[in-house]
């Protein structure tokens, strides 16, 4: 990963060998106008800070991507949006695909794991917001599996190993020692995938340790994508650890801003 500041916004650039019409970022916490908890790139309308600062800041990234950063309403769900030139910032979905150059797939995190994907052909992009929940999904197909659809051709949605090459970047989340979570956490992975129980570290008080990024990389590779870059679970990807460069819902009690991570085609 390439860490690379610019006036006026603070990003890093994946490290992956993306065909070159494929663009991407990840912004960091600085470069923007806001204030206090939000300091200073926060690009969440939804968390409280000034909706001008939130202006400001998007309209910042819009001028550094150089394409325009489609905003969605996240739930952690499932749902893929599929991007054309009048999808208004607001629409509902926890990821986004376009094959339109200059829009860019957008997805905010502030502990959630960011996953960016294209095919090796450079046609097609997709942003995925993997919180457990969407992780997790419904009996085993979760936000990866549907977005994983997309790059699909129709004749071939059933047919893993007939797919596109695809390429991952798994961007900064919350690391697996800080994300403590319950035995329905661990349930809802693993009754569907047994395998999960290994990214789960059981604690002396009944909790367990969830290691996200590693449980997005298992299910990645069940759908065949092995070109998996970005977060290893190592501490300089955790959100909780560096206040100084990331946003945390948890380590803020749940006042914090929102970093955005961001792939595009060129135009």
């Amino acid at each position: 990963m390439t860490c690379l500041p610019l006036d006026p916004v603070d990003y890093w650039v994946p490290d992956w060998p993306a065909p070159s019409n494929v663009r991407a970022l990840c912004t960091t916490r600085g470069g923007g106008v806001s204030q206090g908890p939000f300091a200073s790139l926060n690009l969440g309308d939804h968390v409280g800070d000034d909706p001008a600062h939130v202006a400001q800041n998007r309209e910042r990234l819009h001028r550094t991507l150089g394409a325009r950063p489609v905003f969605l309403r996240q739930v952690h769900g499932t749902a893929i949006h599929t991007l054309v030139p009048d999808t208004p910032d607001g629409t509902q979905a926890d990821g986004a695909t376009t094959t339109t150059p200059g829009l860019a797939c957008t997805i905010m995190v502030a502990d959630c794991l960011p996953v960016l994907l294209c095919d090796a052909a450079g046609t097609r992009v997709a942003a995925v917001h993997a919180g457990w929940r969407g992780l997790a999904g419904v009996r085993g197909r979760g936000v990866l599996e549907q977005a994983h659809q997309c790059f699909m051709p129709p004749a071939l949605v059933d047919a893993a190993r007939e797919a596109p090459e695809l390429i991952a970047w798994l961007g900064p989340c919350i690391g697996p020692q800080a994300f403590e979570v319950g035995a329905d956490v661990v349930a809802a992975f693993t009754d569907e995938h047994p395998a999960a129980q290994d990214c789960f570290t059981p604690q002396p008080n009944g909790k367990w340790l969830a290691n996200l990024p590693g449980l997005a990389r298992q299910r990645l590779r069940a759908l065949g994508v092995t070109c998996v870059y970005g977060n290893d679970g190592s501490a300089p990807w955790c959100t909780v650890g560096d206040p100084l460069r990331f946003f945390s819902h948890r380590r803020d009690a749940g006042v914090s801003g929102r970093l955005a991570a961001c792939v595009w085609l060129a135009a």
